[in-house]
């Protein structure tokens, strides 16, 4: 997924469709001349429709489409024939898409699986039609109920990135280029801070022709949680990954208080992050000699953590061991 083509919020304006009236017909043949009433119901307007597809991983197709706008539902006819449903309006999205009102924030639904519809905006119930009021002291009604107004709303669409592990580290600590190593994604690496400005997503083949999916999430600093750098805007990618792989490098002053910042930085933004498994990868083993590694391994947290080096693949082939472990 290049930059420009990685779109992951929009913001469009949806109206659904106006129902149909109701017929006040009154029923006229060659056989009568004054028979009933029998005008038949409106029909619906068209809903906008939200639909999982799992061959989408953007929301670029929607970047430009800022009004979408449903048919209106047909009116009722004679001999109680109901109006035609008004066509509804599907958006296509990636599997992970979060919709939401624009105003008040709510969270509406999520679609997770490929061919799953959720209702955005209602379309208008269509009107009755005067068969409806009829009544033995009231036979012949003339009037038949309008169709209601379709709704127009502002809605939001956001994707979360489905991935089994996030990799999660401060800007330039090597989670590109561990990407790039260990899958066959090819992000853009750079030694300067927010290299990485979209999430990119690396399969990784593992024994017996099985694989996991990684997440390269763009890198997090101090504040994240309050909009700062990238902020909210990839931190809730990191909600849909299984593990959190937090990548250190082990050049770094403090390694366990660069974790702690990062943790304070996920809990801060949704608690429930913390209930995922973590594994810690000190990376930039190259740099270090094995006493420093042991220095360095009396003062981690205590969690799972394994010493790795991309530039030499120095313990690749087991980071990826402890990761499988993790998922499975």
């Amino acid at each position: 997924m290049s930059e420009t083509n990685f779109v992951d919020y929009v913001k469009i304006m949806c109206r659904s469709g106006k129902g149909g009236a109701g017929s006040a017909h009154l029923h006229r043949s060659k056989l009568t001349a004054k028979g009933g009433p029998d005008g038949g119901d409106g029909g619906r307007g068209g809903h906008i429709i939200v639909r999982g597809n799992k061959q989408l991983w953007t929301l670029l197709h929607l970047k430009f489409r800022k009004h979408v706008i449903a048919d209106a539902g047909g009116g009722g006819g004679s001999a109680l024939k109901t109006g035609a449903y008004g066509n509804d309006e599907y958006l296509d999205v990636p599997l992970g898409t979060v919709a939401r009102d624009a105003e008040t924030g709510e969270v509406h639904f999520e679609i997770t699986e490929d061919g799953e519809e959720k209702i955005l905006v209602k379309g208008g119930r269509g009107g009755l039609g005067n068969f409806h009021f009829k009544s033995a002291t009231f036979q012949t009604p003339r009037f038949a109920q309008p169709g209601e107004p379709g709704e127009e709303l502002w809605k939001i669409l956001e994707l979360k990135v489905l991935a089994d592990v996030g990799l999660v580290g401060f800007p330039n600590a090597g989670k590109s280029t561990l990407l790039s190593k260990i899958s066959a994604a090819k992000p853009e690496i750079g030694n300067y801070p927010f290299t990485t400005l979209t999430p990119q997503l690396g399969i990784v083949k593992y024994h017996d022709y099985q694989s996991f999916v990684v997440a390269d999430i763009p890198g997090i600093i101090e504040g994240a949680h309050e909009g700062k750098g990238l902020g909210h805007r990839f931190l809730r990618h990191i909600e849909r990954n299984s593990v959190l792989l937090f990548l250190i490098a082990a050049d770094c002053d403090d390694i366990k208080k660069e974790y702690e910042i990062l943790l304070n930085e996920l809990e801060q933004f949704n608690p429930e992050l913390l209930d995922k498994q973590r594994i810690l990868a000190i990376s930039k083993y190259d740099l270090i000699d094995e006493e420093l590694e042991a220095d360095i391994s009396k003062r981690l947290p205590a969690i799972p953590h394994i010493f790795i080096s991309s530039h030499t693949q120095y313990h690749l082939k087991e980071l990826k061991d402890m990761l499988w472990n993790a998922l499975n």
